[in-house]
């Protein structure tokens, strides 16, 4: 093999692996943030948010050898799919036996750096793994159970950040959680649906059978539910959450005040670009049909970006500046 083959060898491994899909485990961070102990370092241990970074990485390896299983297993459907036919697998560009003992290889680099991150951590990890194998040999064609596997798979990552500092998490912001995976899960079936339909009709259920049993009319539905019960779940998380807040890099502008005059619930302030935000998907998946892919519309659209990034600049001023 000449060194030119091996890097393309390489360079599809890595494009299968696909690391711009990490974006999505940037929520085990999410309970941390709102916990208020984001910067807080134990005097026995290493600091909270050095011990997440740890366990983000381990996932990150996790579902990277996941999606290289999963394009072992979809390989059939994806070659028949006008852009999953691209994939390095589906291709014919990367030989399955090398991506499989990629995926291999991985799992066990995952439990391995896992060990010190404590027994609960390893059980969600192993959670995970099972159902992605779960749906990718069953869920995956089953009706509602599909886009609830994908909304749970979001859901188990954000308790994996939690667990791995012991942290607990207010039900509200659970709701939250499984709200907006919804919402994101029935987005992408919508712009699934249509963007096969607009290519080849035919293809509709030759590429994926779940896109026959859901009609647009029941996804415009789903959407719907899930996009008012996303911004109305936050909405009342924000309004009843209080961090307490030990440790703080900011100078709080309540310092020189009394607790008694000061306010929680300043994090209201961050309602706004949730309602944005989902006001925006909606956008890009009816007008623009751009919800197959969240972390391609996070990272090429303009206003989404702005709108997550100044979320989360609101959320530590008022969590760790301001209260």
């Amino acid at each position: 093999m000449t060194k030119q083959s091996l890097l393309k060898l390489i360079y599809y491994l890595v494009k299968s692996a696909r690391p711009r899909q990490w974006v999505k485990n940037v929520s085990l961070y999410a309970a941390l943030a709102f916990s208020g102990f984001f910067f807080y370092n134990p005097a026995d241990s290493q600091s909270y948010l050095l011990t997440v970074t740890e366990a983000f990485f381990v996932f990150c390896v996790l579902t990277s050898s996941v999606y290289l299983i999963n394009d072992v297993v979809d390989i059939k459907a994806d070659q028949k799919h006008p852009f999953k036919s691209k994939r390095p697998i589906a291709a014919g560009l990367l030989p399955i036996p090398l991506a499989l003992l990629a995926a291999s290889v991985g799992l066990v680099i995952s439990f391995v750096f896992s060990f010190h991150l404590g027994i609960f951590f390893q059980t969600i990890l192993l959670a995970y793994i099972c159902l992605q194998l779960l749906y990718m040999y069953w869920l995956k064609d089953q009706p509602i159970f599909d886009v609830a596997s994908i909304a749970t798979s979001f859901l188990i990552r954000v308790y994996a950040g939690a667990v791995v500092v012991n942290l607990h998490t207010s039900v509200w912001f659970l709701l939250t959680i499984i709200s907006a995976s919804l919402f994101l899960a029935v987005a992408k079936r919508q712009s699934e649906r249509t963007l096969l339909k607009a290519s080849s009709p035919e293809q509709l259920g030759s590429t994926r059978k779940i896109l026959k049993k859901y009609s647009e009319r029941l996804l415009d539905q789903y959407t719907s539910m899930f996009a008012t019960a996303t911004w109305l779940s936050y909405a009342l998380f924000a309004f009843q959450h209080r961090a307490d807040v030990t440790e703080n890099v900011f100078v709080s502008a309540y310092s020189f005040l009394p607790r008694s005059v000061h306010s929680y619930k300043l994090l209201m302030l961050s309602l706004p670009f949730v309602i944005f935000g989902v006001m925006r998907y909606l956008h890009l998946v009816y007008e623009n049909n751009k919800g197959e892919s969240p972390d391609q519309v996070l990272f090429n659209d303009k206003p989404m970006l702005v709108t997550v990034i100044g979320f989360i600049l609101v959320v530590m001023l008022v969590i760790y500046g301001l209260q």
